[in-house]
């Protein structure tokens, strides 16, 4: 797999509160393109916000494609990378026996990366990392709009 042929996927959430009014940003590369995305919801968390990034971002790209994702959340590369297979045999519970928070969001993104050839990377949040950077820009302008609707 030639690095031309990668797409860059950058993703992050935000929420101001957590639960509270979130937002998410994906920043999208390849060598003829950029693109970004940005949504917001009220009353929810900061993971998924993370989640819902990813989900997004990935829907807008055609399947098949080669990509490579990075996120500053753990949460979200630890979760369909190690974990989600043990909560699938468990019937989506974790290992103390608890329901798999975001149950939702973790069945939708589990389909959608069938349907591409995926490497996970984490970059330290805030870190100063471009893409990442970017990808938080457009979270935390999803929610100043959210807020500015609100207000007029």
């Amino acid at each position: 797999m030639a690095d031309e042929n990668i797409i860059e996927l950058f993703s992050d959430g935000a929420c101001k509160g957590n639960p509270g009014l979130g937002g998410w940003g994906v920043l999208i590369k390849d060598l003829k393109t950029l693109n970004e995305l940005k949504g917001s919801q009220q009353q929810t968390t900061n993971n998924r916000m993370e989640l819902i990034a990813v989900i997004e971002g990935l829907k807008s790209i055609k399947k098949h494609a080669h990509i490579q994702i990075t996120t500053d959340s753990m949460y979200v590369k630890n979760g369909i990378n190690q974990w989600i297979n043990n909560w699938k045999k468990n019937g989506w519970r974790t290992a103390a026996k608890k329901p798999v928070k975001n149950k939702d969001l973790w069945q939708e993104l589990d389909e959608l990366v069938q349907d591409y050839s995926i490497k996970w990377l984490w970059v330290k949040g805030h870190s100063g990392h471009p893409g990442n950077e970017r990808a938080d820009q457009l979270a935390n302008e999803a929610i100043e709009e959210f807020q500015d609707k609100i207000i007029h």
